[in-house]
């Protein structure tokens, strides 16, 4: 955890918040240690930028999941436009 607060600037108490949370839940290495995805940390430096412009951490929180949520649902949006598209359209 203490490297992963180092990387993004940010102390192990805001990382273990997004913990508390639920925004991001890490995985546990066999000693307990937090282990965090490339992925969990891009969400993590998200919180930070959000929260380092006055946002409360629990809407910073919220506002996450939100575009997460909006970013799948697009990307379902427009694989479900392509399968709908004909391969070959009639003359």
């Amino acid at each position: 955890m203490g490297r992963a607060a180092e990387m993004l600037g940010v102390t192990p108490a805001f990382l273990r918040s997004l913990d508390t949370a639920r925004l991001i839940v890490p995985q546990r290495s066999s000693g307990g240690h937090r282990r965090y995805s490339r992925y969990q940390l891009r969400l993590a430096q998200r919180a930070r930028d959000l929260v380092d412009q006055g946002t409360a951490l629990d809407a910073a929180c919220r506002i996450i999941i939100l575009e997460d949520q909006l970013a799948e649902a697009q990307r379902i949006n427009a694989q479900l436009r392509r399968d709908r598209t004909p391969q070959n359209p009639p003359k």
